[in-house]
């Protein structure tokens, strides 16, 4: 092979790998909302990206999947910045800004891999809001509630091996001065609800407690390989029972005074 020959086939390469090195930097936005929007069956929409895959923003909309009318929108969006990272391996560390919801941005790092593949928070501490949740359809849609939902905690991982997912650290949410549209009594308490990883990993305790209020709800709940089975109940303070029938006939099965909520 000639050295003009040689010459050509390196430029040549040179210039593809180039190519892809821009595509890969200046991947846009759009590029990342196309793959969310897959990955959650339509469930998590960011709308208007902007900037790059790497340095963006966009509007945050929740749906409740394909066909659904029910959607919400996270004021003021979401940034985002994504970066390579090496810890005992490749990785990629994100952190993302919710303007309305965020005094720091959350950070979170993610460890791909062919036997393991882990997603890491670091502690955090943000206060969002429950018409949020209306977005995601049934029962949320029904509903309507209001009110403001803090998320703290001091670290979260959550692991997947070998078709098994394993949680470390623990979360904390609050629901404060809740309302829906299906009560007059506004607002109808504030409640909490902590979930806390065992030694192992391989399971989680989840607490529902009421903090105040008309309406009473409680509950203990197991998060076993990446499965929540929950049992708990809700119920009318004295004297609230006939503002509070609707919602207690929706949010449960009704025993009585009680309305029975099981998942899993």
């Amino acid at each position: 092979m000639s050295t003009t020959a040689t010459v050509r086939r390196l430029a040549f390469a040179a210039a593809v790998l180039g190519l892809l090195l821009a595509l890969l930097l200046f991947a846009p936005a759009r590029w990342l909302a196309s793959a969310l929007d897959r990955a959650s069956g339509g469930q998590v929409q960011l709308v208007n990206a902007r900037g790059s895959v790497w340095s963006g923003q966009a509007d945050l909309l929740l749906t409740g999947g394909e066909g659904s009318r029910t959607r919400s929108a996270l004021p003021r969006g979401l940034r985002w910045r994504l970066r390579p990272a090496w810890q005992g391996g490749p990785a990629f560390a994100l952190a993302l800004q919710a303007p309305c919801c965020t005094p720091q941005p959350l950070l979170l790092r993610l460890h791909p891999g062919l036997s393991e593949t882990s997603l890491s928070v670091a502690g955090f501490d943000s206060r969002w809001p429950a018409e949020l949740l209306a977005g995601l359809g049934t029962p949320w849609n029904t509903l309507r509630l209001q009110g403001v939902l803090p998320l703290r905690s001091e670290g979260l991982t959550l692991t997947l091996a070998s078709g098994r997912a394993r949680l470390q650290g623990g979360l904390d949410i609050d629901a404060l001065d809740m309302a829906s549209r299906l009560s007059s009594i506004r607002p109808l308490g504030s409640y909490r609800a902590t979930l806390r990883a065992g030694t192992e990993g391989d399971t989680a305790r989840l607490d529902l407690s009421t903090l105040s209020g008309a309406l009473l709800l409680q509950g203990q709940g197991q998060w076993v390989g990446g499965r929540l089975r929950f049992a708990g109940d809700a119920q009318a303070a004295p004297g609230s029972e006939e503002a509070l029938t609707n919602l207690l006939n929706i949010v449960g099965r009704r025993q009585g005074a009680r309305s029975v909520i099981t998942i899993g």
